[in-house]
């Protein structure tokens, strides 16, 4: 589990964003790997609103996420467009998340 790098302390996670983190277990590896970190990360200092915009993310099938995540389709919803530039920013300057971002 990742530490916070400004005070090296695990994150503990409230019941929401464990219920958010365990949807984030999709059956496709890669999409697991980058969603789980992706969410271990944000989801300690997530405000309620950027958690129901994960939440309606993680509600569509892996084949539209991964076109989003592969950048071959674009979110129509602002929102989710906006999420979809973060964890795409996140698998870049992730080496580890990065090597999972699903192959086109």
């Amino acid at each position: 589990m990742p530490t916070d790098p400004q005070t090296n302390v695990i994150p503990t996670l409230d019941p929401e964003a464990r219920r958010l983190l365990w949807r984030c277990r999709r059956g496709m590896k890669e999409l697991d790997v980058l969603l789980e970190r992706f969410a271990r990360r944000e989801l300690p200092r997530a405000s309620a609103g950027q958690r129901q915009t994960l939440a309606r993310f993680l509600e569509l099938p892996d084949p539209v996420l991964v076109d989003y995540l592969l950048g071959q389709a674009i979110p129509p919803d602002r929102e989710l467009a906006d999420l979809v530039a973060q964890i795409a920013g996140f698998a870049s300057a992730n080496p580890v998340a990065a090597a999972a971002r699903p192959a086109a």
